[in-house]
């Protein structure tokens, strides 16, 4: 069994890092295990969190305004965790866990096989914050820990809403709550509470989504173009997936935006009927069975070309 103690044991410096675009999850796990370290590590060790900024939203987060970036010629810690994801999504923080004295990987995504010297990897976890959470000391747990790891599950799990919510999930977030949070508050202010251009491009991307595949599957792009008209970026963009797989008798939803010429950020959302995950690491990307993503070269058209030939391949091995 992994031991968190056990790990860092002698370690003088230590950083934690996490994906580029960071989310919910990323940034909950990552600043929960910050703040934890930092409360029961000795004086003489020094703790970094390494994330880009993450979206306004995560500011109540304690330990948040002490997020640093990654710098050129910069000495790799002894000991370095790559939280929920792999080592080739950490951006500039990549090279510190390159060169760390220990890699350790914590991850709940099926498609990370494990990057570090240790790895610490569950598929049926809802969450790399759950993951951490399992951990840590719950004498060394405080308020401000346990908000840092709700926000992380409540943000993979949908508010509990999706099926990666286990009974563990639940029995986590009553312990949690328990500290005292106003949890109701956290939740409509960092997962349901929009922006009034989140509110517009989120509009438009319904209004101009497209069904195929016999209604079964549903598509929806923003172009650079649309996202520079509604001073918008990628963060502004959450939820629209899933708001697309809420459409009746769809199968599997895919919302993509453009980050450079002939390229797009894709996210597929779907149903126990398409594994997109399976999809989503075809073309190098990853995430869950009913929730992942890629990067894809190529026209809209061709995107959505290429993603259909293996859904419908999938939705008609379920027929």
């Amino acid at each position: 069994m992994f031991q968190l103690s056990e790990e860092i044991r002698g370690a003088r410096t230590i950083g934690i890092g996490g994906h580029i675009r960071p989310d919910g999850d990323c940034v909950g796990s990552c600043m929960a295990l910050y703040l934890y370290l930092k409360k029961c590590v000795g004086a003489d060790t020094e703790v970094s969190v390494y994330l880009e900024q993450p979206a306004d939203i995560f500011d109540t987060i304690a330990g948040v305004s002490e997020i640093r970036q990654a710098e050129e010629g910069q000495t790799p810690p002894d000991v370095f965790f790559a939280l929920d994801c792999e080592d080739n999504r950490l951006g500039a923080a990549q090279r510190l866990f390159a060169g760390a004295g220990k890699k350790i990987n914590i991850d709940h995504h099926i498609s990370n096989q494990g990057c570090g010297s240790v790895n610490y990897i569950d598929p049926k976890a809802s969450s790399t914050s759950e993951m951490v959470y399992r951990l840590l000391d719950p004498e060394q747990m405080d308020e401000e820990i346990a908000k840092a790891v709700y926000i992380g599950i409540i943000h993979d799990t949908g508010v509990f809403q999706y099926s990666n919510t286990s009974p563990e999930t639940l029995r986590i977030a009553a312990t949690l709550i328990g500290y005292g949070f106003d949890f109701s508050t956290l939740i409509e202010k960092t997962f349901y509470e929009k922006t009034y251009v989140q509110n517009q491009i989120m509009g438009r991307a319904l209004l101009e989504s497209i069904l195929f595949l016999h209604g079964r599957c549903i598509v929806s792009a923003v172009d650079r173009k649309l996202m520079e008209f509604y001073h918008a970026g990628p963060q502004d963009l959450d939820g629209i997936a899933s708001l697309l797989r809420n459409t009746r008798d769809v199968e599997c939803a895919i919302f993509m935006y453009e980050t450079d010429v002939m390229e797009y950020k894709v996210s597929m959302r779907s149903t126990d009927k398409v594994d997109v995950a399976r999809i989503a690491s075809y073309f190098g990307g990853g995430g869950h069975k009913k929730a992942a993503g890629c990067t894809m070269a190529g026209t809209f058209h061709d995107v959505v070309n290429n993603l259909s030939l293996h859904i419908e391949k999938q939705l008609h091995e379920e027929e």
